[in-house]
């Protein structure tokens, strides 16, 4: 099983504006993953398929990564 995770926003935190509130809740609800994770947990998926959708999502964020320092070094391939 996965480590547990309580996201808590206060509403002292975001000075009492409740839409502040909400945005921040949802922004640490994607960044812990959880709501993915739930997602991912609905059906069986086969270890091989995912193995594959973890490799897809590995070479898209290197080629991301990749794209992001060529615009910072200014190479043009």
């Amino acid at each position: 099983m996965s480590k547990v995770v309580n996201v808590e926003v206060t509403l002292r935190s975001t000075k009492g504006n409740q839409e502040r509130l909400l945005k921040r809740f949802m922004k640490k609800v994607k960044k812990e993953r959880i709501i993915e994770e739930v997602k991912d947990r609905r059906r069986f998926e086969k270890p091989s398929a995912k193995r594959r959708r973890l490799n897809r999502r590995k070479k898209e964020n290197a080629r991301k990564a990749n794209t992001e320092r060529n615009k910072k070094l200014n190479i043009n391939t």
